[in-house]
Order: structure tokens, then sequence, then C-alpha cells
């Protein structure tokens, strides 16, 4: 899966991704210590919360109208993706899993 340039994306998609990189970034540079008391109210932490989850329902239903499912989904850096192939440089020999 390639990545997308903000010249293939719609002004709305451009929109939501630049919403969401600000909420990251705000929530991000208030993040605080375990124990210490979070300078946003509890209220205004949800808010961010509702914000993201609509922006994501949102991708995710413009993804769907584009003619296919969203393929946008967190992964771990180290994670291999589904279309790269694993090959193997051995072949396994017989009896090698024994212990």
């Amino acid at each position: 899966m390639r990545a997308v340039s903000d010249s293939e994306l719609s002004t709305e998609e451009r929109i939501l991704r630049a919403v969401k990189l600000t909420l990251a970034g705000v929530i991000r540079d208030t993040a605080t210590p375990r124990g210490m008391r979070h300078p946003l109210s509890d209220r205004t932490i949800e808010d961010l919360r509702q914000c993201l989850v609509l922006i994501s329902a949102r991708e995710r239903d413009l993804a769907h109208a584009a003619g296919g499912p969203s393929r946008k989904r967190p992964r771990f850096a180290d994670e291999p993706r589904q279309q790269d192939p694993v090959i193997r440089l051995h072949r396994k020999r017989p009896g090698a899993d024994r212990s």
C-alpha cells in the first residue's frame, strides 16, 4: 500500500487530516506524567475523544464511498504488511524443529 499525497485527497479529506493531526498534537503537547493532574478538564478530554471518533467515522465513510473499505489501520512499525511476501532464505531441514 502506498502513501497518499495531499494532492490526491479531496478538500474534505485534507481538512479531516489537518484537524486530526492538530488534535493529536494538542493531546501530545498537554500529556502529563502519571499521577499529575491534567491541565485539560475531563469534559475537554472527552470532547477531544469524541472529535477523533467522528473524524475516523467520516474517513471510513469517504473510503467506503470511494469504492472500498478503509485500509488505514494503526500498525506497529515492525509489523509486516500483508502484501509484503515472506521470502524464505533457507529451507527447513527435516527434524530441525525437534528439541
